[in-house]
Order: C-alpha cells, then structure tokens, then sequence
C-alpha cells in the first residue's frame, strides 16, 4: 500500500516563508505540524552513490541528494551542474554497463541510481546489481514495462490493471494500416520502442487516418500499438518503489507540444507544473487516489520492481486510464518534484536497499512551475551554438537545472536538444510561474520558451476543459 503526506508547513527560515493548511487525501489525515528548515539528515553521509546520466532530471536528482552523501556521477555528456555537485565525475556512456560497473567498483559505490530509460534497458542496473551494488532502477526485465509498449499493454490486460485503453499491437505495418481503415474512431499510434517522447502520433489530433498510416509505411520501427484516443487532460504521479511497496508524490502536468496554445510537434517536454497539493487544479477528489489505485496494482504484480515507477495518466470522464509508464523519473518532472520533498532522498535509497519500509513522504506544501528554454527550432530543425546567459546568479529565487549543453573555455552553448529549465516554487501556481519567468529574463536571443506554461489562463482552460466533459 501506498502511504502519502502532504504535512501542513510552517517554514521558519528560508525564503518562502510560508504557513499554510495543505488538504490531504480523504484517507489519510494528519495533524498540523511545524517543519522547521535546517540540517538536514546526514543518515547518509557515509554512502558513496554513483549517478548514472546527464539531463536536467539527473541535475535535480544531484542536487536531491549532494547534501547527504559522497555523490559521483557518469554520463556521455558532462552536464556542468552536476559536475559541481559530485565530488567526481567520468564521461562515460550511459549505456556502457561493464564501464559503469568498473568505475562504480574504482568509488566503492555502496548505491547507484540510473536516471535515463536507455540505460536501463541496457542492463546497467541488472550489471550494477550483480556486481553487488544496489542499484534504485528496476533491471531490465522490469524496465520493459516503458521499453517495450507492446509488453505495456499485454502486462496490464493479463494483469486485469484498470485504466488500460483498448488495444492491438502488430509486427507488420500494412495490418496496423489495415487496422486503422477498420477502426471506428480515432487511434493513438505507439512505436513499441523508445523514442525519446517524441514517436507517438494521435489520430484527430496531430494527424490524419493517412498520414498516420503513410507515417508508419515509411518508418522503420520493429512493431506499433495501436489504442483508442483518450480525450481528457493528462497528468504524471512519480513513486518510489521497493519490496512490492511505494510512496507516491503530488501530480504534475507536463507540456508535450513545442509552441504554446499547445500547437505543433511533439518534444521531450517543454515544462510543467504541480500545485500545492497532491492533486491539480482540474483534478477532483478520489482522481489522485483511483491513479494511486492502479499504480499499486501495477506494483503488485512486479514483485521485484524497484526505483521510480512514473505514471502517465489522462482524465477522462470515466476516470483515469494510463496513457503509458515510465521505469525513472520524468524530465522535467522530477525538477517539480525533488525540489520540494522535504525527507531526505537518500533515506529512500538507503531504506530500499537495506529492506526496510521506504520513509514517509514530507514535502514543502508549495507549488513549482518548470519551463524548458531549448534551442531556436527544436524540435524539427533546432539551431546549435547560442550562448546562454542565465547562470545561478541571474535565476534569482528560481532554480536553475542544465540538460545539454556545450561547454566552452569561453561560456556555456546550446546544443540541439534541450538546453536548460528554471523552476519557480511558490505557495500558488502563479507564484511560482513569475519566478520561473523571471529566472528567464536573461535567456537572450537564439532560445524557444513556452511563456504560456503555468499562466492562469493555461491553467483555467485546463479546469474549463474537464468541466466541459463532465458536463459541469
């Protein structure tokens, strides 16, 4: 079973103070208590932790877990906010299991944590775990439940886990085409693989019928699902996940399109943002726990699932039906929510590894807002090589997570996938969006931001939305 606080803050130092009451979910209660900013833990200053990647998420995991440990980190890239947070660092691929383990060994590593899904699906924490250092990422075989959506949705229909949408799946892409002649209604189009967020195409949404079809015929993937569109507002809960248990975290809506008014491709995410609460502001009460509900299901038929499970849901009228899982954190959704747990994240690693029951959740009771800056064109045709101006000084009370960059002797640079986010928490949405925007004032020319991300007017068309299908 899920345990999940949203404790009342009254935050004596810092910078937010904030005092608020903080509703939890109907079956769960607690008493208003005072959480005072100090300290924090060092229950976990004697762990040695190596940090497998070098995206914006892997930055907020850094920076969730530098205090409290002796942190290193690898990747293919060198990600300059998480090289100042270790105490070391080797550019090494992300995928490179036998290089990984040997430098793991070389630290004494007592813990890993792998942040991007190709590693996992290359056996690195199955490699890690085996060389007898544990690893806070399910293995490879558990890792299919984002890797391989065919094995997704089967899992799920064998498993009898509600909020699973209708569904076929096909090796061959003149049956899927044939497929979709015959369907009555429009169909999501899934390659089965990993494609970085950006593989899907929504019938009646992003495409036609044909284009859909001319999309797949031109295509090279290895096998397509293909589900009923869901129609509702989308939504993300990240657990942590150990020994058949999970603690769940507040809900985050991210912003898959590139430009704003939600219009054009698809991208790895341009944004998000998650409320003072467990749930959104478009959310009613049970819609947070009927996703937990599922989410507990999942985790009860992986038995030795372990690390983040993400859940990707839409919020229909029915309910929640999973849009799809995710086996690490989300990116740029981990950057909503690590910056706001309040426990210790290496008290949840340590308690996975060691056996014993994951820690109840504390967290700030504040609001983030996250917005990407990526380069000039992203994603279709991005253009490489602006300076980028905004530092930890210029964020001013934001957060400042880099993803890819290029650095320079000269200055940092863009690459051509996304540069770097900003996060504002406040004690409202729209709090915490002019900080972000603010942090940004900086960015200059050569950048693409999606300004409208966390605005009151995004925010009510997402309320006016799901009035709409309930038939408020």
């Amino acid at each position: 079973m899920s345990r999940y606080y949203y404790l009342p803050v009254e935050q004596n130092s810092g910078t937010a103070g904030l005092s608020r009451e903080v509703a939890l979910p109907a079956t769960i209660r607690a008493d208003k208590v005072t959480l005072t900013r100090g300290p924090r833990s060092f229950s976990g200053m004697s762990e040695t932790v190596l940090l497998v990647g070098g995206g914006g998420r892997e930055h907020a995991i850094a920076r969730a877990l530098a205090p409290d440990c002796s942190l290193y980190a690898v990747a293919g890239n060198r990600n300059p906010g998480i090289v100042d947070l270790a105490d070391g660092f080797e550019q090494i691929d992300g995928t490179d299991a036998e290089a990984i383990v040997e430098y793991a060994e070389e630290i004494d590593a007592t813990l890993a944590i792998v942040g991007p899904e190709a590693g996992l699906q290359a056996g690195v924490a199955d490699e890690l775990d085996a060389a007898g250092i544990y690893t806070f990422g399910p293995q490879a075989e558990e890792a299919r439940i984002e890797t391989d959506k065919a094995f997704q949705r089967q899992f799920m229909a064998d498993n009898d886990i509600p909020g699973c949408p209708d569904f076929e799946t096909f090796d061959e892409m003149d049956a899927a085409c044939a497929f979709i002649d015959d369907y009555d209604g429009d169909l999501a189009v899934k390659p089965v693989g990993l494609t970085g967020g950006k593989g899907v195409k929504v019938i009646g949404d992003q495409v036609t019928s044909e284009e859909a079809k001319a999309y797949l015929q031109e295509s090279d993937y290895e096998g397509v699902v293909l589900e009923e569109r869901l129609i509702g507002e989308e939504f993300t809960i990240q657990a942590f996940v150990a020994d058949g248990d999970l603690r769940t975290t507040p809900a985050v809506q991210d912003h898959k399109r590139a430009y704003e008014g939600d219009e054009g491709p698809n991208t790895g995410g341009m944004g998000s943002y998650s409320d003072t609460g467990f749930q959104l502001p478009f959310m009613n009460e049970g819609d947070y726990e009927a996703a937990v509900d599922i989410m507990e299901q999942t985790v009860a038929a992986m038995p030795d699932y372990k690390g983040v499970l993400y859940g990707q849901f839409m919020l229909t009228t029915e309910g929640p039906k999973v849009v799809e899982f995710n086996a690490r954190f989300g990116d740029p959704e981990a950057m909503n929510t690590l910056p706001i747990l309040e426990t210790p994240f290496i008290d949840v690693l340590t308690a996975a590894r060691d056996g014993d029951d994951l820690p109840e959740l504390e967290f700030t009771g504040q609001a983030t807002v996250c917005k990407y800056a990526v380069p000039d064109g992203y994603p279709t045709d991005p253009n490489a090589g602006a300076k980028i101006a905004v530092d930890e000084e210029t964020v001013g009370d934001g957060l400042l997570f880099y993803a890819s960059v290029d650095a320079r002797e000269n200055g940092l640079y863009t690459t051509t996938s996304r540069s770097f986010a900003v996060v504002g928490r406040a004690d409202s949405i729209a709090a915490a969006e002019e900080i972000a925007e603010d942090a940004l004032a900086a960015a200059g020319e050569g950048f693409h931001i999606r300004h409208d991300i966390g605005k009151a007017d995004l925010v009510q068309s997402r309320i006016d939305h799901m009035d709409e299908l309930r038939g408020a």
